[in-house]
């Protein structure tokens, strides 16, 4: 398979190019996506390929926005919402959560919701409290939505692509230290399903289960273990609803051992309802209690330092390892 280097960035781009040209009840709506090309450059030159009428700029007023997308995605088309930050998602909440996640289902199926939610999240230095929010255990907990997280350029394009031609509403988080990141992308058609983990690093003694941007420690985490003499196989969720538990439960099974690498917060957050899922699962496999390396549990500090110590990080993923592996 040809393959070229693209960046993350570069990869939702063609992904929402490629979708409104094959269709053309495709658009893209938010704030700075048209004259701006986007807070981070994701629709750059999509305005002037597109015209003003399928990639619209909006006013600060996300509420409003996410209504009128979901309003037109009952009755046939099918919006891109684009967040300037998922914090800001916040101001949307009843939106997305009493209408879009909804509708399907309060209709008996005569409306669904073909829409994708879309914009940056997560910690990207010195942003404070308000602009670095993770949300998906949030959204994850919502019946009625699909919630994608992709870490790579590849999957940040197959991803995007099928999130816009799915029939049922769509949260998709892109971590904002990732836009830079450059990796190879399939020639050609690409999508990637959803509910599929990624095996990123095969291994027998300990899985690390991981998404979004905490893989980059977790696979710098797993190349120090393997130099120590312990193998850890590494697994992308990419979507963590639908959650591919299938995937878990078969890599837990042979290596007898977990460790859950989020930039979540702790309390009640993803991590623990995976665990929930694979202790109820597996627990007779189990060699030791699974651990979770989160963020702090605190607000988003300003401070770059204080910042980067709440991260996962490579030393407390090792430290985690070393204490399931009775080291």
């Amino acid at each position: 398979m040809n393959m070229a280097v693209f960046s993350y960035r570069e990869a939702l781009n063609q992904a929402m190019t490629e979708e409104m040209e094959r269709d053309d009840s495709v658009f893209l709506m938010g704030e700075e996506v048209a004259e701006y090309d986007g807070a981070y450059k994701v629709s750059q030159g999509m305005l002037k390929q597109f015209g003003p009428r399928r990639v619209i700029d909006t006013p600060i007023s996300e509420e409003g926005f996410a209504g009128i997308g979901i309003g037109a995605a009952m009755v046939g088309l099918r919006p891109i919402i684009e967040f300037m930050t998922f914090s800001f998602s916040l101001v949307a909440i009843d939106q997305i959560v009493n209408n879009a996640a909804n509708m399907r289902y309060m209709s008996g199926g005569q409306f669904a919701v073909p829409i994708v939610f879309r914009g940056s999240s997560g910690m990207a230095g010195c942003l404070g409290a308000t602009h670095s929010h993770r949300l998906e255990a949030w959204y994850a907990q919502i019946p009625g939505l699909i919630v994608i997280l992709p870490a790579t350029p590849a999957d940040a394009k197959g991803l995007l692509k099928s999130a816009i031609r799915s029939d049922d509403p769509v949260i998709f988080i892109e971590h904002e230290v990732l836009y830079h990141e450059r990796g190879e992308i399939p020639d050609g058609e690409h999508l990637v399903p959803f509910g599929k983990a990624a095996v990123r690093r095969p291994g027998s003694d300990v899985t690390l289960i991981t998404y979004s941007r905490s893989l980059k420690p977790t696979m710098a985490a797993a190349e120090e273990l393997a130099a120590k003499g312990i193998d850890a196989e590494v697994i992308d969720l990419r979507s963590i609803r639908p959650l591919d538990i299938e995937t878990l439960v078969q890599s837990v099974s042979r290596t007898h051992r977990a460790v859950i690498v989020e930039e979540d917060w702790p309390y009640c957050g993803l991590g623990a309802g995976i665990s929930d899922r694979i202790t109820r699962e597996i627990f007779d496999e189990l060699d030791a209690p699974i651990l979770r390396v989160a963020s702090a549990d605190a607000p988003i500090p300003y401070n770059k330092q204080l910042e980067a110590s709440m991260l996962p990080s490579v030393p407390r993923i090792l430290a985690a390892v070393n204490e399931v592996v009775y080291r």
